[in-house]
This record gives structure tokens, C-alpha cells and sequence, in this order.
């Protein structure tokens, strides 16, 4: 009896111990916030973006961009629906619900991690205020003195107040003013219930719940709102009736917005930024970060500027343009559409559509590594194959054009030969070619099939980029990104990108082999059956650039680089509508033709470097084989050491046997010297 009296004797005092010490911890902590005093109800947050040059791209303005607006000239049906929705209990606590804080510590607990929340209207507001968004305990005490601070020295409408006053609604619209001019070209007091409610449901994600991103769930989010306040009686069943059927005219913010640089770029840096800090968007955008991107502004200044001359204001068709540096894959410049106000839906991210035969050249990568070389004949004409299914399938090329004769590797690739392209295909097995795109860093799902040597598969852009990045570095592994350096407000560095791995994923004497090959869809010495893909280009371009176009019913594409810059293009309708005008078709190739000789002006003549083990001959397309004073063009040809012909052309002798006898190793040694 006396060892289980002791026994609980020593419990009780632990357990009085652990209660003096909260205790006079919470006291330390009310004493402390009492001698800090009060904090201010605004702080400046602005998070701003650099190009590469420093300039100032864009800027997520803070209170100054702010319409701060007294809590009697908010409509009411505003502080009802937003207390319903993120603190019911706002007017009975001090800064903390202790009944949601238990029921997430217990669940931080059993996942080991910070992820679930249970904050409070104040605390919200003293996150948004004062401190930074990382996940951390260190934050969380933090956010627990500002918390006490503002309830000790504030009184709950004062909170309120400054809380709906800053936060974010998306848009760049900070505060319920600027958000019901932003949606609404209305002041926040003349708001019904019905929008009120709608606005109301945007803090929790701006990017996920706003109706111009997602009407359909953000109307589902308002609907959940009216749902809480018929529940808690805050408005009757005729009120939520009504409101619920109200319809919207969504109008833009009357104020004149300040053009940034690269809209759809610096959503990108967004969204890159929110992952890196592992914060949500809308954190980041109030954050006070300094963020140096990767955009050079001249290039995406001559981007916009080549999008709006090319393409017919009229005209409802679409682009997603990526440019990107091949060696870091730091992107450059970036459009994700024509007008961002009027679709911020960013395609050249975002939208996977067929690439046609811009996917080619990983299919001719998986044939050069698996015996085929740039003079590998093969016949073109029409050809119906017959799959494992019994399923029979027929390929055409562009117009029906067909040489009705064996082509090689070069010119197939230049002329974009469909039947050429199946039959490798066929003979390599999609499976191959399908892990060999995964190299390239093609992450879409990729069906092996047939068909996939004509790019029918669905990407995007930025994977088309990346891919033919890699070729344009020989071969070595490149990420996309947008970011290279965030700075917090007092300018500590808080990520800095590392110089690039430089891991070889590809051979480098294929990828180079391959590269040459697609610098001939430039070159009218590949004219065959018809001229080559890029002849409308020709005679506007001033460098060597390697590259492919590709073409569907409903999309045009042109990606190709020089060894400092690739560039993809994609154009067509978001609705897959056919192309039926010819001038659409061209818009693609327009573009990039544009924008690159743009880019590259003033820069030295660049050439791709051969790599050791690859040898150049010249050779006559129409023949494949070494090209002699003869044969009425040549063009020079690479190969990987071992695999070039050796024999000459010999169909394009012309004259009598002594004359073409006479003098032939002295025009030979024209040719090859």
C-alpha cells in the first residue's frame, strides 16, 4: 500500500511540474508580448522579380497596391462568410482554438510532420504580417507571440479589419477592396451575398479557387460556403436560394495594371518558387522575396513582339513558345498564349498536344544507335503494313508525294518522309523508341505503337524543348527552370541554383551525327520528290541551325537551336479545330524563324562541334554514297568512325570515257580537299 501511495505521490508531482512549467512558460510568453507591445498592422511584402541584366520584371505589390478600407464600409455579408469559412470561434478566443490545435498536433504527430493546420483568423493575419511560411517550429512559436501581441493590443474588430484588408485574393488583388474591384468594378460595401461568398472562398488557394481560373469549382466552393452560413443560421434558406442562383459578370480591375514582362514566364517562376520554399503561390507572392530569374527580357521582348507581327490579330489561334538554354536549361524567354489577360492558361507548359513529326528525331536517335547511318536506303512509296493484330495500317506523306524510290536517312529526316519513318519504327519496335524519348526527357505517357514515329502522342512543349536541348549540348542532361537565386527580404539567400551536373545521357557521337542531319531540313542540296521542310525559311536565315517542324490536322510545330539557344513553337486552337487557312500552317515556323534571328543577332558565327570519333564526308543524297566531281550536288555528310561508305557514286558521269578519264584525281582532290 505504502509503495503504490509513494508511487502516485511522484506521478502528481510530475504531472505539477509539467503544469508549473506551461504555466510560467505561458506566463513568460504573455510577459514578453506585453513588453514587445503592439505591432504594427501593415508591413510592406512585396515580392519582386529580376531578369538575368537585374532589370525589374515584375513586382507582387504589398500594402502600398493595397485599398485599405474601414470595417463598417465592408458589406457584412463578407465578415459573415469569411468567419464562417475560416473561424467560427474568432470573437470567443485570444488568438488560438485550442480544440483544432489538439486535433492537429495529434495528427502532425502521427504523419511526423507540420502539414496539418489549425490557425486561427489572428494567426493567419500575424503569418501574413510578420513572418516568413516555412513549416517549422521555430516559426510556429513566432507566429504564436505575434498572435498574443495582436490580440493583447487589438481589439477583435481591429483584427478583423486589418486581416481582410491584406489578404490575398488572387490576381494581385491584396484586400477585399482591390479583390471586388478586380472581379466585381464595385466597392466591397455594395457586395451581395452571392459574391461575397464567392470572394470569400478564394484566400484558401487564389490560384485553385478563383472563377477565372475554375468557375466550375469555384462555384462549388461559394455553394459550401452558403451551405455553412444556412447551417449556423447566419442567413435563411430563401437567402442561400437566391444567392446560390445568381449570375456573375466577371469584369477586369478599372485601374490601368502595370505591363510586366513575361506574364506567363513569372507564373512560372511562381509556381517554381512555391515548390523550392515548399510554400503555397499565394505565400510567395506576399512574401517579400527576391527572386532573379533566368528570363533575358530582350529575347522575351522580341518574343511577344514576333508573336503579335505574325499572327493575325483576328485570327482565335494560339502559341506556347518555350526558348531555353541548352548547356544550363535556364529558360529564356516564354509565351504561353497571345494575350495573358485574356487566357493566363499557359500552353507551353501546361497543354500536351500531338508533335507530328517534330518527334522524329527521337526515332531516328534509336536508329542510329541500332545500325542505321545517315545513307541507310530505304523505299519510299506507298506502303500499307500489316500490325500484329492483323490490323492493317497505311501512312501517307504530305500531299501524296512519294520518290518511288529507295531515300536515305538525310534526306528522309529533311523531306519528312512518314513511310521512311514507319518502317524504322517498325523494324526497331515502338518499345525502343519509347525509352529512348524517356531519355530525352519526354515524361508524357508515350503509347508504343506504330503511329508514335509520326508523333502522335501528346506533349508539350517544354518537353519538345528540353529534348532537343539535349541534342543541342551533345547529349548531356538539362532541367528546365525559371529561378536562379531567392532572397528573403533582409536578403538572405534562401536558394541558389548549383551549376549544372553535365551527365551524359545520350552518345555523344550519335547525338552529334543526328544534330547534322537536322541541319538539313535547311539545305536545297536534300531536295528530293519535294524541297525540304524548311525551304520557306532558307533564304532568311544568316547561321547554321538544326531543327524539325511538324504538322497535324489541328497543330503546327517548328523546335530547332543553334548551339547556344532551342526554341519550340507550337501553334494551333485550344479547341483541336482544324488549321484550314494555309497561312496558319507557316505561323510556327514564322515565329521561330523570327525570334531566333532576333536572339542571335550581334552574336559570333557558332558552329556544332564534332566530337572525336566522327568523321565528314561529302555524299551524294540521290545515292548515299561518297560524292565524286560528277554527281550535280553533294552535301557533307557525318558518321560515327567505321560506318561511312566507301564507295563513289557512280550514276552522274556525263561525256565520253577519255573525257571523263581525263584529269578525274584532279577533281577529285577538288572535291575532298
Amino acid at each position: 500500500m505504502g509503495i503504490r501511495l509513494k508511487k502516485y505521490k511522484i506521478i502528481f508531482k510530475l504531472l505539477l511540474g509539467i503544469f508549473l512549467f506551461a504555466l510560467v512558460s505561458l506566463g513568460g510568453v504573455y510577459f514578453t508580448s506585453f513588453i514587445l507591445g503592439p505591432p504594427s498592422l501593415t508591413t510592406e511584402q512585396n515580392t519582386i522579380y529580376y531578369s538575368t541584366n537585374g532589370e525589374i520584371i515584375g513586382e507582387e505589390k504589398g500594402s502600398e497596391n493595397r485599398y485599405w478600407v474601414e470595417l463598417d464600409q465592408i458589406a457584412p455579408a463578407v465578415i459573415d462568410a469569411t468567419l464562417m469559412v475560416e473561424d467560427q470561434s474568432f470573437y470567443d478566443h485570444h488568438g488560438f482554438d485550442l480544440k483544432r490545435i489538439a486535433g492537429a498536433i495529434l495528427k502532425d504527430i502521427k504523419s511526423l510532420s507540420l502539414k496539418e493546420g489549425a490557425s486561427t483568423l489572428t494567426q493567419q493575419y500575424a503569418r501574413n504580417l510578420y513572418l516568413t511560411h516555412e513549416k517549422t517550429w521555430t516559426r510556429k512559436l513566432k507566429e504564436a507571440f505575434y498572435t498574443i501581441r495582436l490580440e493583447m493590443y487589438y481589439t477583435k474588430e481591429e483584427i478583423l479589419e486589418g486581416y481582410l484588408n491584406t489578404i490575398y485574393y488572387g490576381h494581385g488583388a491584396y484586400g477585399i477592396e482591390a479583390a471586388s474591384n478586380y472581379f466585381f468594378a464595385k466597392s466591397a460595401e455594395d457586395l451581395t451575398l452571392a459574391e461575397a461568398a464567392m470572394l470569400s472562398g478564394i484566400p484558401k488557394g487564389p490560384s485553385y479557387y478563383s472563377p477565372l481560373h475554375d468557375e466550375e469549382r469555384a462555384k462549388q466552393r461559394q455553394l459550401q460556403i452558403l451551405g455553412i452560413m444556412l447551417s449556423e443560421e447566419v442567413i435563411s434558406e430563401e437567402e442561400r436560394t437566391l444567392a446560390a442562383a445568381e449570375n456573375f459578370q466577371y469584369v477586369a480591375e478599372n485601374k490601368q495594371k502595370e505591363k510586366n514582362i513575361g506574364d506567363y514566364f513569372q507564373d512560372s517562376v511562381l509556381q517554381e518558387a512555391a515548390e523550392l520554399l515548399d510554400l503555397e503561390p499565394e505565400l510567395v507572392r506576399s512574401g517579400g522575396f527576391q527572386i532573379h530569374t533566368s528570363l533575358n527580357s530582350d529575347f522575351q521582348k522580341q518574343l511577344e513582339h514576333t508573336i503579335k507581327n505574325v499572327i493575325n490579330p483576328e485570327s482565335e489561334i494560339q502559341t506556347g513558345v518555350i526558348s531555353m538554354d541548352p548547356e544550363t536549361g535556364a529558360i529564356r524567354a516564354m509565351a504561353g498564349g497571345r494575350n495573358y489577360d485574356k487566357s493566363p492558361f499557359n500552353r507551353a507548359t501546361m497543354a500536351k498536344r500531338m508533335p507530328g513529326s517534330a518527334f522524329k528525331p527521337f526515332l531516328y536517335y534509336t536508329a542510329l544507335q541500332n545500325g542505321y547511318t545517315p545513307n541507310t536506303m530505304l523505299m519510299s512509296k506507298p506502303t500499307t503494313f500489316t500490325l500484329e493484330d492483323n490490323a492493317v495500317y497505311q501512312p501517307g506523306n504530305y500531299n501524296g508525294y512519294y520518290a518511288y524510290e529507295p531515300i536515305t536517312l538525310a534526306q528522309a529526316l529533311a523531306l519528312s518522309d512518314n513511310v521512311y519513318a514507319v518502317k524504322t519504327i517498325m523494324y526497331l519496335g515502338a518499345d525502343r523508341v519509347v525509352k529512348a524519348a524517356e531519355k530525352f526527357g519526354i515524361e508524357s505517357e508515350l503509347p508504343a505503337v506504330p503511329s508514335l514515329a509520326l508523333g502522335t502522342a501528346a506533349v508539350s512543349v517544354e518537353e519538345m524543348a528540353t529534348g532537343y536541348g539535349v541534342l543541342a549540348n551533345g547529349g548531356k542532361e538539362i532541367n528546365g527552370y525559371t529561378i536562379e537565386k531567392i532572397m528573403d527580404r533582409d536578403g538572405n539567400i534562401l536558394f541558389e541554383r548549383e551549376i549544372p551536373s553535365e551527365k551524359q545521357i545520350l552518345n555523344s557521337k550519335t547525338a552529334f551525327v543526328l544534330t547534322h542531319l537536322m541541319t538539313g531540313m535547311f539545305d536545297r542540296e536534300l531536295d528530293g520528290y519535294m524541297a525540304v521542310t524548311g525551304s520557306s525559311m532558307v533564304n532568311d536565315l544568316t547561321r547554321i541551325y538544326a531543327g524539325k517542324s511538324g504538322t497535324t490536322i489541328s497543330d503546327s510545330w517548328m523546335v530547332g537551336f543553334s548551339p547556344s539557344l532551342v526554341t519550340g513553337v507550337w501553334t494551333g486552337y485550344d479547341d483541336n479545330r482544324p488549321m484550314e487557312l494555309v497561312a496558319e500552317s507557316s505561323y510556327a515556323k514564322n515565329i521561330w524563324k523570327n525570334f531566333m534571328e532576333a536572339a542571335h543577332q550581334g552574336m559570333d558565327q557558332e558552329n556544332f562541334t564534332a566530337p572525336p570519333g566522327v568523321t565528314g564526308i561529302p555524299i551524294d543524297p540521290a545515292t548515299g554514297m561518297r560524292a565524286t566531281p560528277y554527281c550535280d550536288v553533294s552535301r557533307v555528310m557525318y558518321f560515327e568512325t567505321g560506318t561511312e561508305p566507301q564507295g563513289y557514286c557512280t550514276e552522274h558521269f556525263h561525256g565520253t570515257e577519255d573525257e571523263d578519264n581525263k584529269g578525274i584525281f584532279e577533281k577529285w582532290f577538288d572535291v575532298f580537299r
